[in-house]
């Protein structure tokens, strides 16, 4: 497959990655590299990586816990610590070795180390390929709320490699799938219908859906890097989304990015259908194929209140006001739109009818 020229940036893809990286290196002469790994990758994906690294410079290992829990400053503290312990230094530079919380908060650590050094991303989950790892955005979370401390900082180069999906469980497979889905639904509805039946489907194909989904978000990151605009409509589901994601974080049945993401695109699919800018086919159609793909999830009274009361703290919010991603129709979006408390308490009981 052929690269991909982003912002300041190359995407590749599978064997001509590593050459990529290979290259990089030696052109920068880094002092140093420092690969990031949760315990998963670094006992799956490692050993599958390191081979391909034909490089003179030293290079260290740096360990996190895996998930959503470890996406906080007080493990930024911990990494810069040891990066200063082991003499990381402006020439150094940082390898994301691993899924969206690696690449989110490798690419923030890296950004901030001594005002800046360089890193590289290697996503190593679904969702991170078509999505975490794209487009620039680190951080880490503030307590239970999503990404609220970051930057924009783009890595020197991008490299997916299919092959480390054949150490992902299903369940997480599933979680990139929902990124996917909403490429298609924002943007393309040629891309949309070619998950309308998954069982045709075999892992070329999903090599080339991959691609498509990299292109899909490239596409529009490119138009406007910083949010001002139609960047915004990557949001689609993820107001909602989340909401849900941050409330049941730290309850003993926390939520996959994706699975809260799924929940949030039918969610406000039934809230741009009753605000007449989807039809109800459509909107069922949505809705169907969505929870197909993944389990449906009880929300009480409690939980819902719980979920308005977090949407305040959404990074998409001007002057006080929740902003959503609307769908007018499938593969078309619509920015900066309020909706009324009422009708998001209704798409929550439509959800769970």
């Amino acid at each position: 497959m052929q690269s991909i020229e982003a912002n300041g940036y190359s995407i590749y893809f599978n064997e001509k990655g590593y050459d990529a990286i290979n290259d990089l290196v030696e052109a920068k002469k880094y002092s140093s590299l420092f690969l990031l790994v949760d315990e998963h990758t670094n006992e799956l994906c490692l050993s599958k990586f390191l081979p391909q690294l034909a490089v003179e410079v030293p290079i260290e290992i740096i360990e996190i816990e895996s998930g959503e829990g470890s996406k906080n400053i007080t493990t930024c503290v911990e990494i810069w610590s040891i990066l200063s312990d082991l003499g990381a230094d402006r020439k150094s530079a940082i390898i994301n070795l691993g899924g969206g919380v690696i690449t989110d908060i490798g690419g923030f650590i890296a950004s901030t180390f001594k005002r800046g050094i360089d890193f590289i991303n290697v996503p190593t989950t679904l969702l991170g390929m078509v999505d975490a790892s794209i487009g620039g955005k680190n951080g880490v979370d503030l307590g239970n709320l999503k990404n609220q401390i970051g930057v924009i900082n783009v890595p020197q180069m991008l490299l997916i490699d299919t092959n480390f999906l054949e150490t992902l469980p299903q369940r997480e497979m599933r979680s990139g799938l929902a990124e996917m889905l909403k490429h298609g639904l924002i943007y393309d509805k040629n891309y949309w219908e070619q998950f309308l039946d998954l069982s045709q489907l075999n892992f070329d194909d999903l090599d080339q859906l991959i691609y498509r989904s990299v292109e899909i978000k490239n596409e529009i990151v490119k138009q406007d890097p910083t949010e001002n605009g139609i960047r915004k409509a990557l949001n689609f589901g993820h107001t909602l989304g989340h909401g849900i994601e941050s409330h049941f974080l730290e309850t003993e049945t926390p939520l996959l990015h994706g699975e809260a993401i799924a929940i949030g695109m039918i969610l406000e699919s039934y809230i741009s259908k009753e605000k007449g800018l989807l039809t109800n086919e459509e909107f069922h159609q949505i809705k169907y194929i969505i929870t197909n793909l993944f389990d449906e999830h009880l929300f009480t009274d409690n939980d819902v209140q719980a979920i308005q009361d977090l949407l305040i703290h959404d990074k998409k919010n001007e002057y006080g006001k929740v902003q959503f991603a609307l769908l007018n129709s499938i593969g078309k979006i619509i920015i900066n739109q309020s909706v009324e408390n009422e009708l998001i308490i209704n798409s929550f009981k439509d959800y769970i009818l």
